[in-house]
């Protein structure tokens, strides 16, 4: 089985793999890409006999799939989504690979895709009467009857083009997915998008999902069918920038300021109520936005933020990044020579209070390093 693929975006930016629904191709997120591929290096690819992917003769199941798809991933973590077939591609890489996971996005997805009698039907009629018959059925189910035909048309063209055999297939496989019995093993932040007039999933598959995938969250969006990512390409797209710059920011958040710091803060009481929001909101935007920006390597970003804290006498914050500085490649000696710096700009007296917290802080790691050895 060979997937045809395509990467968007930076290509020192974290992954995030994204797979397509039954019957279309990689264009079906075309419509995310304008956001998402600023930040993120988005992989995505198409199913077998979709687009530009070869056709298939054999059998295969969706953890075949998802198998090819960590292999195109390579190692280490990464985000990963999907919409329908695609969305049960990423929850079986979810539910049996779940430490390659650190954020998942099930779009008008299921863990189970309805009665299998119905999928061995349709993969027996297409094998029958080939794809045409097809296209005003599933069509109605992707989209609601106000839809555009600008919208609509171009994905009913990708259904048409796909191999019929391999559509069969497919259908096959899904009449032999279930991950229900295996929810709770999903340990990625998880989102589930679900549309409110979607016939093929409802909304009630996806309240099965956010029920037993632990800590998952579900969104209902207001007049989408089966292809809510198309049809309400705007909202989608803004509740997946927004969860996914939550994850991006995380990360960048724990690699600067460090593990044990943003444990203590996340698992502090005010962290969980009172401050809950301000939280959120310093992680999607300071680290996901601002820190994850090309423009500046974050050696430089820690001596603009150490300058920043010296001139407004922010003390506290200052031995923080001063930990966080090291971490971005800055050198004791480098430091001392931004806080030199600083004592013609900031001023003598606020300089003079940076030295004194740079000393106890170094001679903090100091110990640190020497308790470890």
């Amino acid at each position: 089985m060979e997937l045809r693929h395509r990467f968007d975006g930076p290509e020192d930016a974290p992954l995030l793999v994204l797979g397509p629904s039954l019957g279309t191709t990689t264009h079906v997120w075309d419509p995310q890409m304008p956001e998402l591929a600023r930040t993120w290096r988005v992989l995505r690819y198409d199913l077998p006999g979709h687009g530009a992917s070869p056709a298939v003769k054999r059998r295969f199941t969706v953890g075949d799939i998802a198998e090819e798809v960590l292999a195109l991933a390579g190692p280490g973590r990464f985000a990963a989504g999907g919409v329908s077939f695609g969305g049960a591609v990423a929850l079986s890489i979810a539910v049996n690979h779940p430490g390659r996971l650190s954020e998942l996005v099930l779009c008008c997805a299921s863990a189970r895709f309805g009665d299998p009698a119905t999928w061995r039907q349709r993969a027996a009629r297409v094998r029958a009467e080939g794809m045409t018959w097809l296209a005003g059925m599933v069509t109605a189910r992707w989209f609601t009857p106000g839809a555009e035909p600008e919208v609509a048309e171009p994905m009913q063209s990708s259904l048409l083009g796909t191999d019929a055999e391999s559509y069969a297939l497919a259908c096959d496989a899904l009449a032999e997915y279930d991950l229900r019995d295996g929810l709770h093993r999903v340990a990625a932040r998880t989102l589930v998008i679900a549309g409110d007039r979607d016939p093929a999933t409802p909304v009630a598959h996806g309240e099965l999902l956010a029920e037993h995938i632990p800590g998952a969250r579900l969104v209902v969006v207001p007049g989408a069918a089966h292809l809510a990512n198309v049809e309400r390409a705007g909202v989608v797209s803004d509740l997946m920038s927004r969860f996914l710059g939550h994850g991006r920011g995380m990360k960048v958040r724990r690699e600067v300021l460090g593990e044990a710091y943003v444990d203590r803060v996340l698992a502090s009481g005010t962290a969980s109520g009172l401050t809950a929001d301000f939280q959120e909101f310093i992680t999607r935007y300071a680290w996901g936005e601002i820190w994850t920006r090309p423009g500046l390597d974050r050696r430089t970003r820690s001596v603009i933020t150490l300058t920043a804290l010296v001139a407004r006498g922010h003390l506290d914050e200052l031995a923080l990044h001063l930990r966080a500085a090291l971490r971005n490649g800055l050198t004791p000696e480098e430091v001392a020579e931004v806080l030199l710096q600083t004592a013609i700009y900031c001023g003598v007296p606020a300089a003079n209070a940076a030295f004194g917290v740079a000393s106890r802080v170094f001679r903090e790691m100091d110990a640190e390093g020497d308790d470890k050895e």
